[in-house]
């Protein structure tokens, strides 16, 4: 049997205007594991989404700057090495100084309950936590979508 790729065109709703959701998928400081990451940007373009993949060892600096030049909906981080309570606040400290109110930070990766909800707190999108369905994320960008943009 041969396998045979397929690509979905969703449109997340009529009044998006045909737009696809735009992701900024990134891994920041010094983590250096990426798999977990390909995986999602993966399952993302799946869903029907535009997603564009940083790379490894970005500073929040970077990343904002790329979300902005790529006009993104979403900003996704994965972190892994246990600076999220640094990373995360500084990215959305730097996406509010751009101006960036209406784009979505969500993230995952190795994160403890009482961290996620800190960081849920201070704005930051769901976080996703090993075992977390492709389903799941790719159901709740569009779901976050659906509603603020109705």
């Amino acid at each position: 049997m041969e396998f045979v790729p397929r690509t979905v065109e969703v449109n997340l709703r009529e009044g998006f205007m045909g737009q696809k959701i735009r992701v900024l998928i990134a891994k920041a400081g010094l983590d250096g594991h990426d798999r977990g990451a390909k995986v999602i940007a993966a399952a993302l373009r799946d869903g029907g989404m535009e997603v564009i993949y940083t790379g490894v060892r970005k500073s929040p600096e970077v990343i904002v700057e790329a979300a902005l030049q790529e006009d993104v909906n979403a900003v996704g981080i994965s972190s892994l090495s246990g600076a999220h309570m640094t990373i995360f606040p500084k990215v959305l400290a730097l996406m509010k100084e751009k101006g960036m109110d209406d784009v979505l930070l969500f993230g995952g990766g190795i994160i403890p309950q009482h961290d996620i909800e800190k960081l849920n707190s201070m704005g930051i999108g769901k976080l996703f936590t090993p075992g977390a369905s492709m389903i799941e994320i790719v159901d709740y960008l569009k779901t976050y979508f659906q509603t603020r943009l109705a």
